[in-house]
């Protein structure tokens, strides 16, 4: 029994001994070395040297693929036909999913800059004088009363007229938080104005008077 142990315990040391001694200079083998061990590249290197190595890199992301956390891709193009059908859209943000915190803050810091913290049109842009066409009062403009969500959202993902995309700006949820904000603005300022009759009954009255 003694002999056993004692030739075990030497069998062991010595593997420990061989294990341990000297720099292991293998790596070993591993059993998908593609996927363990992937090709460096530079991101805003060129792409050439990765084409003559037979390496399909474009840069680009999967024609139809969506980031992780963004939301589905708006659906039309920038022509006349997507502008016209762009009404069809409807904001996918509901009431639970948005934060008017910070829909306020995404508009004072994207949009107040022309169409002012009121949204009235009267930003700091316009008032400085530099600027050439007034922006649109967002709560005084019928035009932009009657203008759908989904409009909106275009106009905003490609521009219109003298204003810029703000696609780059701004991710697809953040540029629906912005067109919630100002609808909310509006039904909050359409509210409080009088009604028409009402307010024809208030002048007949300080006539009167």
């Amino acid at each position: 029994m003694k002999k056993i142990l004692f030739v075990t315990g030497s069998l062991a040391l010595m593997a420990a001994m061989v294990s341990c001694g000297g720099t292991r200079r293998e790596e070993g083998r591993a059993y998908m070395p593609d996927m363990s061990y992937s090709r460096a590249y530079e991101s805003y290197a060129s792409t050439q040297a990765l084409d003559k190595a037979g390496v399909n890199y474009t840069a680009k992301p999967v024609e139809g693929t969506i980031a992780r956390g963004e939301m589905a891709a708006y659906p039309f193009k920038n022509d006349s036909t997507g502008y016209a059908r762009s009404a069809e859209v409807k904001n996918p943000l509901d009431s639970a999913s948005l934060d008017p915190k910070e829909a306020e803050r995404l508009f004072l810091v994207n949009c107040a800059i022309c169409h002012g913290p009121k949204l009235d049109g009267n930003g700091p842009l316009w008032a400085s004088g530099v600027f050439p066409v007034a922006p649109r009062n967002l709560v005084g403009d019928p035009l932009m009363l009657a203008m759908a969500e989904g409009t909106m959202f275009h106009s905003v993902t490609y521009g219109r007229n003298t204003m810029g995309s703000y696609a780059s700006q701004l991710s697809t949820k953040q540029r629906w938080q912005v067109i919630a904000y100002v609808k909310a603005q509006q039904a909050k300022k359409t509210a409080a104005a009088p009604a028409p009759a009402a307010a024809a009954k208030d002048s007949t009255k300080a006539v009167v008077k």
